[in-house]
């Protein structure tokens, strides 16, 4: 019975001999040996795929894995102690570490943004307190302009409240467009002052 077929047509690895065969094609990569790394990548990629993919379910970030580990593999052979175990067990813990990996950054990732977005939310809308200050805040105002002269109270409500250009306010008051800028200036200091609002 065949579980993997390589690249070349003619060479398969029978499922008794594959453990064997992945044991001595990581001892030759330990040694640098690039075709062995070949032939190791022809038996333990399906394989490992399949296993990456079971846990990611997503094809391209499982091949990416795979990549990831089989590098990892090539750098890190010399690590390897067939005393400890068999290298098609060690390499499949490396991938499966990797995909568990990758799931849990992808969590922790969209846990940061469930919680950014949850802070980042639009607090509840008090519209009895927001009326409440409206209305304290019109009544400061109110008291403010209360205190202004006539003249200047004409000129500031002309212009701020009803919208008006100065050269409006100036018709509308009969009097130089010079004269109505010194009355919106001068009631605009007295209005801060008397709102205790630094210039």
């Amino acid at each position: 019975m065949l579980v993997v077929v390589t690249t070349d047509p003619e060479a398969a690895v029978d499922e008794l001999t594959a453990p064997d065969a992945a044991n001595a094609l990581l001892q030759r990569v330990a040694a640098g040996d690039q075709r062995a790394f070949s032939d190791l990548y022809d038996l333990i990629a399906p394989r490992m795929l399949g296993l990456v993919r079971h846990v990611l379910k997503d094809h391209a970030q499982s091949e990416e894995v795979v990549q990831e580990v089989l590098l990892e593999v090539w750098q890190t052979a010399a690590r390897f102690d067939p005393n400890k175990g068999r290298a098609v067990t060690w390499m499949l813990t490396m991938a499966h570490r990797r995909a568990i990996d990758r799931v849990r950054s992808a969590q922790s990732s969209r846990d940061r943004d469930t919680r950014v977005g949850i802070r980042d939310l639009d607090r509840e809308f008090d519209s009895v307190a927001e009326n409440v200050e409206i209305r304290v805040e019109h009544e400061r105002v109110e008291k403010a302009l209360s205190r202004l002269t006539d003249l200047q109270r004409q000129a500031v409500e002309l212009a701020y409240y009803g919208g008006y250009s100065h050269s409006e306010v100036a018709e509308m008051l009969s009097v130089p467009i010079g004269t109505v800028k010194t009355r919106l200036r001068d009631g605009m200091i007295r209005l801060r002052e008397e709102m205790g609002v630094a210039s």
